[in-house]
């Protein structure tokens, strides 16, 4: 009897660090699993934040895209009247016409009952300081308006010529596939408001982005202005900033909202 009790004396130590080991081990395993749990709502989320942007977002602008295409093998080269106000070739009522071809097959999720709309460029005396065309007009998505301004750049006099073309190229570099592009600029081709599309992302590789527009380009014949339309037209983006990273200019990207759906 006295041998057995020295037997458990010696043993039971070691049995109690086994179960604390044990405890140690389970104590890990039910850690780590809750370590997997708490990660799982991110990942979660992330899916949901994924499946939140439509494909018919991406519709859209397939359909936006393949209008200017069209319109620009319609051209053929030539030019198109781009002289009055209802003219589609005019720059503006160009990126506009490309929207309202197509704006009736899509609704906001949030507003799935209002039809979309596009805002106007911004009235001239509502730009000031900056010069007109660096801006739309702030339409409510209540209202239709499907765009959000994904990016701004306006001159900063209180900064060097070097700091704003650093920041003007930093904007550009935001450029997505769909962006709708508005601004004031004297370039190459002419001086004032001028509208675009990009129809592809920035390209890092090559540094230039890729768009459509009309009356970038033009001429005037018997005192009537002709715009040729431009489809994947691209340039270095040092080509922009040099165009609008002036004083009293500037530009503005306008995207699509994420959740375009198909028209109830």
């Amino acid at each position: 009897m006295k041998r057995l009790t020295l037997i458990l004396l010696i043993l039971l130590p070691a049995l109690a660090c086994a179960a604390t080991r044990c405890e140690s081990l389970s104590l890990a395993e039910m850690q780590g699993a809750d370590a997997a749990a708490a990660l799982s709502p991110a990942a979660d989320e992330t899916a949901a934040g994924a499946q939140a942007v439509s494909p018919a977002r991406e519709a859209f602008i397939d359909d936006i895209v393949s209008l200017a295409s069209s319109l620009y093998e319609q051209a053929g080269g030539r030019g198109k009247r781009a002289q009055y106000s209802g003219d589609i070739y005019v720059c503006k009522n160009f990126t506009v016409h490309l929207f309202r071809e197509n704006a009736g097959k899509y609704r906001m999720a949030e507003y799935p009952d209002v039809p979309l709309v596009i805002p106007n460029n911004q009235k001239k005396a509502d730009c000031a300081p900056y010069a007109y065309g660096v801006e739309w007009q702030d339409v409510p998505a209540s209202a239709g308006n499907p765009f959000v301004e994904a990016a701004r750049f306006r001159y900063d006099e209180t900064l060097s010529k070097a700091e704003n073309r650093e920041r003007a190229r930093a904007f550009l570099k935001q450029v997505q596939r769909g962006d709708y592009f508005q601004m004031s600029a004297d370039y190459y081709y002419g001086v004032g408001a001028h509208s675009l599309v990009f129809i592809a992302d920035y390209d890092p590789e090559t540094d230039s982005v890729h768009w459509t527009d009309s009356n970038m380009k033009g001429e005037t014949r018997g005192g009537i202005r002709y715009g040729y339309v431009q489809y994947d037209a691209v340039k270095e983006i040092d080509w922009f900033v040099d165009a609008f990273c002036r004083r009293k200019r500037g530009a503005t990207l306008y995207r699509l909202r994420d959740d375009i759906v198909p028209t109830p």
